[in-house]
C-alpha cells in the first residue's frame, strides 16, 4: 500500500521522538531531502514544505525555514507554546498570559512587525481568525515540530502571511498511551538594588533572600489505536496545567513601580492615593483641593499624603508577574485509509483557560461616578474634632453638608480580581490521496471559535456609597441618615479600616463582564502534479514541472458584549462584525537544471493569489518568485521575492471602530504640575514645554496649573476611532546554504531578509502620541491630545462614552515601516563513536532596521538597537541560541547546554543624530540608558530507561540572573510590566522536572 503524505520534515526528526536531544532549531536544510524515516515505516518519499503547497519528492525550501523540534520544547520544561517560541531570535518575545490586563489569549508576532502579520497554522491549515485565537489551544507535548518561516508566505497561505508563518506540525497516530508530566519552580535570591533603596524611602516592604515559588506544572494523557490493518487510527489526547501566583512584590527588582521624575533624578517609588489609611481630599474651606489621609497611628488628625509610613500606598504590589491560571486541553485525531486514493481525516482540539489578577477593594473618586462630589455631615459621629475641623471649618459640629473626595483600599479584606476565561475549539475534516498518478488533492474544512470573558472586579455601588458616608448619632448608634435599615455606615475617618459589613453592603460582586467571541470558517480545496509524468521538463533535469491550483473561502465573525452591569459603569455598545474572504492561487516549480557537471541545481518557484475581501472594494493581488541554484553539493544559493497587500485583520478593524475609555496604563497630563514624590506639597515643573503645550491647545496662562493634574495621574485614554486601510508589503530573502562534504553533518546557512511595508497598520499607544507631540509639536501627534474644551484637562469618566478630554490610542494606519536583517542557522553532528555523539545547533539573528515613518512630514526613524519612546520594548541587534547536545553511544543519557544572548540596547533619549528619533542633547540620560548584553544558559538532562520511560531535569537561567531595570516603563515604553520588559526572564532561576512514560 502507498502510505499518505506525512507533514515530516527529515529521518533527524524521527531520532528526536525515539528520545535524544537535539538542537533548539534545526535548519531545514540541514536535513535530507528525502522522508526516509518516520513514525510509519513505509511512508511515501513526497513531503509537504511550510511555505508550499506543492507535494513532491525532494522538495527543497527557497525561503529560510527554522525548526523547533519536540525535545526541544520537553528540554525547556515549557507550560505554555509561548514560552518555546520567545527563545527564537525570529520572535519578538510576548507572554500574554501575565501582561496585565490583557485577555491572556497569547499570540505570535515574528520579527517586529506585530501579531497581525504573522500567520499562525496548524498542520497546514489556519488556526482560527487572524488575531482572534489563543495558541495556547496547542498543547506544547503534542506538538511534533514548529516550522518558523521567515518572510512573506500571502501567494501561498492568504494575504495575512506578511512576515511570515508559524506552522505547529502535531503528533498523531499514537498506538499505545503515553503519560506526559513537567513540574517547575522558580529559585531565586533577592538582592538589594536600586529598587528595593527607592522602596524603603518610599516606606514600603521589599523581599529579600532567597525564595522558591511560581510553581507550575502539566500533565497530559495521550491514547490511540490503530485498527483494520493500520487503516484507521484513532487517537486522543487530555491535558491540564496550572500555576501559582507570583506577584511583582515578590521580586525585589519589581518591589515597587520606579520612575525618575526628572532626568538622571533618584530613582522614586509610584505611590497611590488609594491607601489603606483613607485618602481625605476637602472639597471646600481653606483646605480644599489638599491630598490628606488619615494619621496612620490613629490620633484622628488628617496629614499630607505621604509623609510618612502608611500614608501611601503602592498601587501595582498585587499586580502578577505570573498569573495564577489552570488550563485543560482535549482533542482527538481521525484518519481512515481507504485507499491510494482517499484518505479521511479529521483533528479536533479544544482548551478552556482560566486565569486572574488580584487587586484590593478599593473606593473610588467621586469624578468615576460623575460630577458631583461625596458629600459628609460636619456632625458624623465618625469625625473627630480635629477632622471635623480640617474638612468643615466654623461649620464643624453642625448638620451642615460639606464636599470632599475619598479613595480608600481595603488590604484586610479578601481582594476582588480580574478575572479571564477563554474557551475555544478548533474542528477539521478532509479528504486527500494521490490520483492518476501524477496528481494529489487535498481539500479541507476548518471551523475555529474562541470566547473570551474578561471579568471585572468588584465595585461600589454609587447610591449605597454615598448613604454610608452621612451618618447621624442615633441614640448612640451610628446610623445612616438616608437608605433605611439595610444601610451600613461606614467610617472613612480611621485607618485600616476594613469593614467587611459594610463592603458586603456597598460593593457589588463584578463589575460586570465583557465577552468577545471570533470565530472562522475555511474551506479549501488544492491540488498539485508533478508534469514530469508526462514528459514536461527541462531536457537538463529529471524532476519534471510541479504545480499546484487551490481555491478558499473563508467567512470571519466578530462578536462582542456585555452584561447591564458592564454597560452601566464602562459605557458602550454590543457590536458583531462579520467578513468573507475569497482567495485562488496556483504555484509552479521549475527544475531547470538538476545533477549536470557543471550545476547540480537550478530551480526557479513562482506563485500568485487574487484575494477579494466584501469589506474592502474590489480585489487585490499577492505574488512570489524564488529560485535556487546548487553550482555543487556543498553550495545552495536561494532568493525570493514577495508582494502581500494584507487587508485589516476583522479584529484590526473591530479594535480601530469600536471606542471605549480606560485610564489603566495612563499616565499624567505633560502640562500639569505634579507632586513630587520626595517632598509632599512640593510640585515639579511640567514634562513638556510651554511650546508643546500650546501645539496641544492648550492656553499659555493655564501651563503649569495643578488643576490639569488627572485623578491619580491617570487620565483617560479613548481606544478606537480609526478607519483602517490596507497595506502593502514586499519581502525579500537572499541566502546561502553550506554543506560541505569535507565536514560530514555540517549545515551553515546565512540568509538577508528585507521586509518593507507602505499604509503599515500599527498599533500606536497614548504615549506616542503625547510623547511626539511633546518633542515635536508635529500635528500627526498633537491630534491624539484632546483636550476639554472648559477646563482644558485630559480627564473625563469613562462611562459618560466622552467626546473631549482624553489622549486617544489605538490601530491606525502608518506610513511607512520595515524590518531588515541577517538569519544565521547552523547545525553539526559529530559522532564521538564509542564516546557517543555531539550536536551542535545555531540560530542567529542580526537586525540591520527596525523603522518606521507615521507621515510623510515626520522624519523616518530607526530603532535597531534601541528602546523607550518611539521604539517600545525594542529589538538587539544581534540575537542568538547556541545548543550543544551529548548523547551517550547508547542514547540512554543526554546532556544539554543551551546559550541564549541578547544583545546591547540603549534608550532613545540617547540615540545618535540622523536615526530621526527626536530627542536632542538636552534629553540625553547618564543614568538607567543602557541595557547590557545578557547572556542565559539552561542546562536539560534526559534519562531514556527500557524505551518506555523518559526521565527529564533542567534548569533554565541557571546563574540566576535578574531583568534589566527600566524606570518609568509605564510612561515612557507604555507597559504596566513593573521596571522591565518580556525579552528577558523575569523571574530569576527556573528548575523544571519531567517524565514520559509509555504503555
Amino acid at each position: 500500500m502507498k502510505p499518505i503524505t506525512k507533514l515530516l520534515a527529515t529521518s533527524c526528526l524521527a531520532t528526536m521522538l525515539a528520545g535524544t536531544a537535539h538542537a533548539q532549531v534545526v535548519p531545514v536544510e540541514a536535513l535530507p531531502d528525502t522522508n526516509t524515516a518516520s513514525t510509519n515505516n513505509d511512508d511515501d518519499k513526497a513531503i509537504v514544505v511550510t511555505g508550499t503547497r506543492i507535494v513532491r519528492p525532494n522538495n527543497k525550501s527557497a525561503a529560510p525555514i527554522a525548526t523547533v523540534t519536540a525535545q526541544e520544547i520537553q528540554a525547556q520544561g515549557a507550560t505554555t507554546i509561548e514560552e518555546v517560541l520567545n527563545r527564537l531570535p525570529q520572535v519578538a518575545p510576548n507572554a500574554e498570559q501575565n501582561y496585565a490586563e490583557s485577555s491572556g489569549r497569547q499570540r505570535i508576532k515574528l520579527r517586529s512587525l506585530g501579531f497581525e502579520r504573522t500567520l499562525t497554522l496548524v498542520d497546514g491549515l489556519r488556526l482560527g481568525i487572524q488575531n482572534g485565537m489563543d495558541v495556547g489551544i496547542i498543547p506544547a507535548s503534542l506538538v511534533e515540530r514548529i516550522d518558523v518561516l521567515s518572510g512573506g508566505a500571502s501567494s501561498v497561505y492568504g494575504s495575512d502571511a506578511v512576515s511570515g508563518v508559524v506552522n505547529f506540525i502535531l503528533k498523531k497516530n499514537f498506538d499505545g498511551v503515553e503519560l506526559n508530566a513537567n513540574y517547575s519552580f522558580y529559585n531565586h535570591q533577592n538582592r538589594e538594588n536600586a529598587v528595593t533603596e527607592a522602596a524603603r524611602r518610599a516606606f514600603f516592604q521589599t523581599p529579600l533572600g532567597m525564595t522558591n515559588d511560581g510553581a507550575r506544572m502539566d500533565v497530559t494523557m495521550t491514547a490511540g489505536k490503530s485498527f483494520f490493518d493500520n487503516r484507521v487510527n484513532l487517537t486522543g489526547f487530555f491535558s491540564y496545567r496550572q500555576s501559582d501566583i507570583l506577584p511583582q512584590g515578590s521580586r525585589s527588582w519589581s518591589a515597587c513601580e520606579v520612575t525618575q521624575p526628572t532626568k538622571d533624578a533618584a530613582l522614586t517609588c509610584t505611590r497611590s492615593q488609594y491607601t489603606q489609611v483613607g485618602t481625605i481630599i476637602p472639597g471646600s474651606g481653606a483646605n480644599a483641593g489638599r491630598v490628606l489621609v488619615n494619621n496612620p497611628n490613629g490620633s484622628g488628625n488628617l496629614i499630607p499624603w505621604g509623609s510618612v509610613a502608611g500614608a501611601a500606598a503602592n498601587p501595582f504590589d498585587e499586580f502578577a508577574a505570573q498569573r495564577e491560571f489552570n488550563r485543560i486541553n482535549a482533542g482527538g485525531f481521525l484518519t481512515v485509509d481507504l485507499s491510494d486514493a482517499a484518505e479521511i481525516y479529521s483533528t479536533f482540539l479544544a482548551y478552556r483557560d482560566r486565569s486572574q489578577n488580584p487587586t484590593p477593594l478599593r473606593i473610588y473618586p467621586s469624578g468615576v461616578y460623575g460630577a458631583t462630589p461625596y458629600q459628609v455631615n460636619c456632625n458624623n459621629p465618625f469625625l473627630s474634632a480635629s477632622q471635623g475641623q480640617t474638612l468643615c471649618g466654623n461649620a464643624a459640629g453642625t448638620n451642615t453638608l460639606v464636599p470632599f473626595n475619598l479613595l480608600y483600599r481595603f488590604d484586610g479584606l479578601p481582594p476582588a480580581y480580574n478575572k479571564f476565561e477563554n474557551l475555544g475549539y478548533r474542528v477539521t475534516g478532509g479528504i486527500r490521496g494521490d490520483v492518476l498518478k501524477a496528481w494529489h488533492y487535498d481539500i479541507a474544512g476548518v471551523y475555529s471559535a474562541n470566547r473570551s470573558t474578561l471579568t471585572y472586579p468588584a465595585f461600589p455601588d454609587e447610591t449605597r456609597l454615598r448613604q454610608s458616608l452621612i451618618v447621624d448619632n442615633v441614640n448612640g448608634v451610628p446610623t445612616c441618615r438616608t437608605g433605611g435599615s439595610a444601610c451600613v455606615p461606614f467610617n472613612p475617618f480611621r485607618p485600616y479600616n476594613n469593614a467587611a459589613a459594610f463592603a458586603d453592603y456597598a460593593f457589588q460582586s463584578v463589575d460586570g463582564a465583557q465577552i468577545s467571541k471570533p470565530s472562522m470558517w475555511q474551506v479549501l480545496g488544492t491540488v498539485s502534479g508533478d508534469l514530469g509524468e508526462y514528459g514536461i521538463k527541462s531536457p537538463l533535469a529529471d524532476q519534471g514541472i510541479a504545480i499546484a491550483a487551490g481555491v478558499e473561502f473563508r467567512a470571519e465573525r466578530y462578536i462582542e458584549t456585555a452584561d447591564a452591569l458592564f454597560r452601566e459603569t464602562n459605557g458602550g455598545t454590543d457590536a458583531r462584525y462579520t467578513q468573507n474572504i475569497l482567495e485562488g492561487n496556483v504555484e509552479a516549480q521549475l527544475p531547470l537544471v538538476e545533477d549536470q557537471s557543471w550545476t547540480q541545481l537550478l530551480q526557479i518557484n513562482a506563485g500568485y493569489r487574487r484575494s477579494k475581501y466584501n469589506r474592502l472594494g474590489g480585489a487585490f493581488d499577492t505574488w512570489k518568485v524564488e529560485g535556487l541554484w546548487a553550482p555543487v553539493d556543498d553550495i545552495t544559493f536561494r532568493a525570493s521575492i514577495n508582494k502581500a497587500q494584507a487587508a485589516p485583520t476583522l479584529t484590526q478593524a473591530v479594535s480601530a471602530s469600536n471606542i471605549n475609555y480606560v485610564t489603566v496604563g495612563s499616565r499624567n497630563d505633560p502640562c500639569a504640575t505634579t507632586p513630587d514624590p520626595q517632598n509632599p506639597g512640593r510640585f515639579l515643573a511640567p514634562v513638556a514645554s510651554i511650546a508643546a503645550c500650546r501645539a496641544t491647545g492648550l492656553p499659555d496662562n493655564l501651563y503649569g496649573s495643578q488643576t490639569l493634574s488627572c485623578p491619580d495621574g491617570l487620565c483617560t485614554i479613548r481606544n478606537g476611532g480609526f478607519n483602517l486601510t490596507p497595506e502593502t508589503a514586499y519581502t525579500k530573502t537572499f541566502g546561502i546554504v553550506f554543506r560541505p562534504r569535507f565536514v560530514p553533518g555540517l549545515t551553515v546557512s546565512i540568509d538577508r531578509f528585507l521586509i518593507d511595508l507602505d499604509d503599515s497598520i500599527s498599533y500606536f499607544s497614548a504615549g506616542d502620541f503625547v510623547n511626539g507631540c511633546v518633542q515635536t509639536q508635529n500635528p500627526y501627534y498633537c491630534r491624539g491630545i484632546v483636550r476639554n474644551p472648559n477646563t482644558y484637562t485630559l480627564y473625563s469618566p469613562a462611562a459618560s462614552n466622552p467626546t473631549t478630554g482624553f489622549i486617544i490610542q489605538g490601530t491606525s494606519n502608518g506610513y511607512k515601516s520595515d524590518s531588515h536583517g541577517w538569519d544565521f542557522q547552523g547545525q553539526y553532528a559529530l559522532n564521538l563513536q564509542t564516546a557517543g555523539r555531539l550536536d551542535l545547533s545555531f540560530n542567529g539573528t542580526l537586525m540591520t532596521s527596525v523603522g518606521g515613518q507615521e507621515s510623510p512630514t515626520v522624519t523616518a526613524r530607526q530603532c535597531v538597537g534601541y528602546y523607550g519612546p518611539f521604539c517600545g520594548e525594542g529589538f538587539p541587534k544581534w540575537v542568538h541560541g547556541l545548543r550543544t547536545t551529548w548523547s551517550d553511544a547508547s542514547n540512554v543519557v543526554n546532556v544539554s547546554l543551551n546559550w541564549r544572548h541578547q544583545g546591547p540596547m540603549t534608550i532613545t533619549f540617547n540615540a545618535e543624530e540622523g536615526l530621526g528619533i527626536p530627542y536632542g542633547p538636552a534629553n540625553r540620560r547618564s543614568t538607567y540608558n543602557r541595557i547590557g548584553a545578557y547572556n542565559y544558559f539552561d542546562l536539560a538532562t534526559t534519562f531514556n530507561v527500557a524505551k518506555r520511560y523518559v526521565l527529564r531535569l533542567a534548569v533554565n537561567n541557571l546563574f540566576d540572573r535578574d531583568p534589566p531595570l527600566i524606570p518609568n516603563s509605564r510612561s515612557e515604553l507604555g507597559l504596566l510590566r513593573n521596571n522591565t520588559v518580556f525579552r528577558y526572564d523575569l523571574l530569576g532561576r527556573q528548575i523544571v522536572a519531567g517524565a514520559t512514560v509509555r504503555f
